[in-house]
């Protein structure tokens, strides 16, 4: 678009946006607060605009033919008996949601102030500070005496003898004193406080089946006596534990937002977790004790560390984690589960036979082919071969690659299905690449290139370089395509690319292991196969395959769009100088989430099928985040990150156009 006619669309938008749709009756002012009864107000909202009786007013309410009802306009009655006017979706839903939060605050009599601002906030504005003001609050657990009520709630602690089961390490004294009080306490929970073995095995994980439980974190002295948790931040919806990679993402939240002490936290339950049970969990149930997520804890530690105060302490703290990370990075990435023998890491995981925290149903496509050669039902089938009465070599090793799949955080993707632990993955190799050279770096700037532990061992940056060197000389033999200028994951076992078009390609460029003449190939050849109209795809459409019921959609897969991969790509070619192409990823991301949230109520969700921009994805497990009635407290962890973290890369002309819900087409 010209120039002229862009200025030309961004005038009319901004005189057609000064025209305030809060139309006060019989030639009233618009007053910076308004006094009305709350319960009335939010009742005869909801009657007249909620057409639907989903308890939100979006554009699915529709108009009811021959009525008022729907029609997107309300008369809101003062307290005063003066008579305002709110129309348009947006600002109804906003008045939906003001009216939420003020209940908490009413009088004795029902009624509160509102602000008139709020109501009438530009959707950016709106967006972002309840992000920072709500979301990340909303979204903030513990595992304590305080905090389990929350996550004792969850349905995914339910058992087959009802009790609600805490787990503690063998090596935690504290933590086992500590919860066994709290059950004493509180016999209304049913809660049973389990010691774990110092060894854990897969037959000892898969024996609990039926008894799974919360696992426990990091406990600190309590001011005035006592303990309590460490604070961490969920992803959002049914997930109230703490995550492998998405903490990562949340934490770039936290930090831009002001929240460094619940971000350093977060690393420090980490490092709780590396010390006590050998690894960054996929997050803290039992049935994830036998696998990881893909690794972040040294991007997350110099993120933090970088808004600590410079002195003795905080460098203690990073030489603690960096510690932590090291362990991790040896005894879980390199050992011999997870190290293959071409020198590059897969994703694996330690447990067998089918993941017990699918959701029902999921696998019935898999299970339904297998009970077809044996001639039984499927319910049959899956229940003789979950309780062992029936071996299937060939399912066996479907699941060690589903499991496998899981600890990619990519689950699920037909990248991936079948065959994930017989690939050494772009997305995992770029990870410890950057973990390489971040202890490099580390040593280097921090502890002048030799870092001293217990018993006389050292760490040296160059060791570090040089491993750093080494994965980057393999991934490019294996793993980089010149013909196509785009990296692939290899399978070890075939011995060849598997030429699956991921949007995993440009994880090189976020890690630093991409050549200048590489990062052009991938901007040039790549780019344009992922970016769709709001954001990029998880995989190509090809690809992924056609749709049939043999072939149903994953959810990682087109069209489906993820935040961690777009803040990815955005640092990424950032990292190579595209800052201009970033904005313009950056825009069509935030459109999609502005729009869905100013239409659907302010919904912020997990994911969004960004061919269409909606947030209405049906694939496997929904999408987590889009479920609540009248307003959301928490929107999802690492979608609220990239809306604050794109917010301010944007120039500001351009969050000018967002605020408008200027389409991307009508700029680029």
């Amino acid at each position: 678009m010209k120039k002229t006619q862009r200025n030309l669309l961004l005038a009319i938008s901004r005189l057609l946006l000064a025209l305030c749709p809060l139309s006060p009756a019989f030639g009233q002012e618009v007053p910076g607060k308004i006094a009305v009864d709350i319960q009335t107000t939010l009742n005869a909202l909801l009657a007249d605009e909620d057409t639907d009786g989903d308890k939100k007013i979006t554009i699915d309410d529709a108009h009811l033919v021959g009525s008022e009802q729907g029609d997107k306009r309300f008369w809101m009655r003062t307290v005063e008996n003066q008579v305002f006017e709110v129309s348009g979706t947006y600002y109804l839903s906003n008045l939906l949601q003001e009216l939420k939060l003020a209940e908490a605050e009413a009088a004795p009599d029902g009624t509160a102030q509102l602000a008139a601002a709020r109501i009438f906030e530009p959707p950016v504005d709106r967006l972002s500070r309840s992000i920072k003001e709500l979301f990340w609050s909303g979204l903030t657990r513990r595992v304590d005496e305080e905090g389990l009520q929350t996550i004792l709630a969850d349905e995914k602690t339910n058992t087959i003898d009802g009790m609600r089961y805490v787990y503690v390490p063998a090596s935690d004294q504290t933590a086992f004193d500590y919860f066994t009080g709290v059950a004493q306490r509180h016999p209304e929970w049913r809660m049973k406080v389990v010691r774990l073995p110092r060894n854990i095995s897969a037959p000892y994980v898969r024996n609990l089946d039926g008894r799974h439980g919360i696992l426990s974190l990091a406990l600190v002295p309590r001011p005035g006596g006592g303990y309590e948790g460490l604070p961490f931040v969920v992803p959002g919806g049914r997930f109230n534990e703490m995550y492998g990679w998405d903490s990562y993402f949340i934490a770039l939240g936290l930090l831009h937002d002001g929240r460094t002490e619940l971000a350093k936290a977060m690393v420090d339950n980490f490092v709780h977790e590396i010390t006590h049970y050998g690894a960054i969990l996929n997050a803290n149930r039992t049935y994830y004790l036998t696998r990881s997520q893909p690794p972040f804890l040294t991007s997350m530690a110099l993120a933090v560390y970088q808004h600590l105060p410079r002195e003795a302490a905080s460098k203690a703290w990073l030489q603690g984690v960096l510690a932590a990370a090291i362990q991790e990075y040896r005894t879980v990435w390199m050992n011999p589960d997870r190290l293959t023998k071409i020198g590059l890491s897969r994703y694996f995981d330690s447990g067998f036979g089918a993941p017990p925290e699918v959701e029902p149903g999921h696998f019935d496509v898999v299970f339904a082919a297998h009970a077809k050669k044996h001639g039984m039902a499927a319910g049959e089938f899956e229940a003789a071969y979950r309780a062992g009465r029936l071996k299937e070599p060939e399912l066996d090793a479907y699941f060690v690659h589903d499991r496998a799949m899981r600890e990619s955080g990519h689950d699920t993707s037909y990248r991936l299905e079948g065959r994930c632990a017989n690939l050494v993955t772009v997305d995992l190799n770029s990870l410890l690449y950057k973990i390489e050279r971040d202890i490099a770096k580390i040593i280097e700037e921090e502890f002048a290139g030799v870092l001293k532990f217990g018993k006389g061992r050292a760490e040296r940056s160059a060791d570090w370089r040089k491993a750093a060197e080494r994965r980057r000389d393999l991934m490019n033999r294996h793993l980089w395509n010149a013909e196509r200028g785009m990296f692939f994951d290899y399978d070890f076992v075939q011995k060849r690319q598997t030429a699956y078009e991921s949007a995993t390609t440009f994880y090189p460029l976020w890690a630093g292991a991409a050549t200048p003449e590489q990062a052009e190939r991938l901007v040039r050849s790549a780019l344009p196969l992922f970016e769709m109209p709001g954001g990029l795809a998880g995989s190509t459409e090809a690809s992924r395959g056609r749709i049939t019921p043999e072939h149903p959609p994953r959810q990682w897969d087109f069209p489906n769009g993820w935040a961690p991969h777009q803040m990815l790509v955005w640092q990424g070619l950032i990292n190579y100088g595209y800052n201009r192409i970033a904005q313009r990823l950056i825009y069509r991301w935030l459109y999609t989430i502005t729009f869905n949230a100013a239409n659907y109520n302010g919904t912020v969700p997990e994911k969004f099928d960004v061919a269409t921009r909606s947030h209405q994805v049906f694939a496997e497990y929904g999408n987590v985040g889009t479920k609540f009635s009248y307003i959301t407290r928490e929107g999802f962890g690492w979608t609220n990150t990239s809306y604050q973290l794109g917010v301010s890369l944007l120039p500001q002309e351009w969050r000018d156009s967002l605020n408008r819900l200027i389409p991307p087409e009508w700029l680029f």
